[in-house]
């Protein structure tokens, strides 16, 4: 990979201050830029960097004004955080792009078919009668049952399994070791303390440009299908249980977990570790701190919750002041009760 900064400039649309003949063959952080490497400058914190770095060019803001003499050359654009991150993004096509093909062995069952410029890596297996998309990327050791689709330039790491009947979309990323359209966790009480399994005969629905992290697991359905909306991001060690909807552009921070039947709304944030009770929805734009508990629906747009049970994010500081207090509370309280016995 190798371009010249005006090639760079020009895909991001943005003015060059600088030697725009410059090469550049990698990407780096800015304070570990080096000669021929590009970086970028988006938070203030690391604005001293810019006057000392190596890189070659740095992006930043047009609204950025250096305090003093810059040596490297300055590729300005509207918003230099959403320029890097497109900057990735093509570097990462160019990468997979290089993938095409057949990696021996295998396995394409009966009545698979397979799409143009397709990489298919060692010891994959494709079950019979599934469809493959163009430019799709299957790594090695993944699994693909039966009847699976999966759609045009979809990324699916070392280790994926994908169950039978699954539909994954376009432009999705499935990290390593992730796991969709696993049972279901239904079972069935008897009056001896006993359970019976429910088979889970549904499936699971990504829609396009989805991204599921390494680890995370995605149960199918008990009838119908577990769907995950267009433009999802579910970090790594994430659990979503049978038959949830997932509303487009939400995202959800590793380690937590949605039970079975509940409804989360679109553009929502769920933080870290993170635990959704079953059978109820979520409001579109809810954002949700780390560690919280959702025992209830959330029914008003736009709230922001936090805590065990979540509460209002107010309220639930209000009440984390009110906690710090309580030593001192306890002392006084004991204090004034011995001068009571005095």
């Amino acid at each position: 990979m190798e371009f010249t900064i005006k090639q760079i400039a020009t895909l991001l649309n943005g003015t060059i201050e600088g030697d725009e003949t410059l090469k550049i063959s990698q990407l780096s952080k800015i304070d570990e830029g080096k000669e021929g490497s590009i970086s970028f400058l988006a938070n203030p914190k690391y604005e001293s960097h810019l006057y000392s770095t190596a890189a070659s060019a740095v992006i930043v803001d047009k609204s950025f004004q250096p305090k003093q003499a810059v040596q490297t050359t300055l590729i300005f654009v509207d918003n230099s955080y959403s320029a890097f991150t497109q900057l990735l993004q093509e570097v990462n096509k160019l990468v997979n792009s290089v993938r095409i093909g057949v990696e021996e062995p295998a396995f394409l069952g009966n009545g698979a078919t397979v799409g143009e410029q397709v990489y298919r890596g060692a010891f994959s297996y494709v079950g019979a009668n599934s469809r493959i998309g163009n430019n799709v990327k299957i790594y090695p050791h993944a699994y693909l049952g039966n009847n699976v689709t999966v759609g045009a330039n979809t990324i699916i790491y070392a280790g994926v399994k994908i169950y039978d009947n699954a539909v994954i979309g376009q432009n999705c990323i499935i990290h390593a070791n992730a796991v969709i359209g696993s049972d279901g966790f239904g079972f069935a009480p008897q009056p001896d303390g006993s359970y019976h399994t429910i088979p889970q005969l549904g499936n699971v629905v990504l829609e396009d440009d989805v991204s599921i992290g390494a680890g995370s697991t995605i149960d199918c359905a008990t009838m119908g299908s577990t769907v995950i909306r267009q433009g999802v991001k579910i970090d790594n060690l994430v659990m979503i249980g049978h038959n949830v909807e997932i509303g487009k552009h939400t995202v959800i921070a590793a380690q937590s977990g949605v039970s079975g039947s509940t409804k989360i709304g679109e553009k929502c944030v769920i933080a870290g570790q993170v635990g959704i009770v079953g059978h109820i929805s979520v409001a579109n734009g809810t954002k949700v701190g780390a560690q919280s508990g959702i025992g209830k629906s959330v029914k008003q747009e736009g709230t922001t919750l936090k805590g065990s049970p979540a509460t209002d994010i107010n309220e639930n500081l209000r009440s984390l002041a009110v906690f710090r207090k309580l030593p001192a509370l306890e002392k006084r309280v004991q204090e004034l009760e011995a001068k009571q016995k005095n």
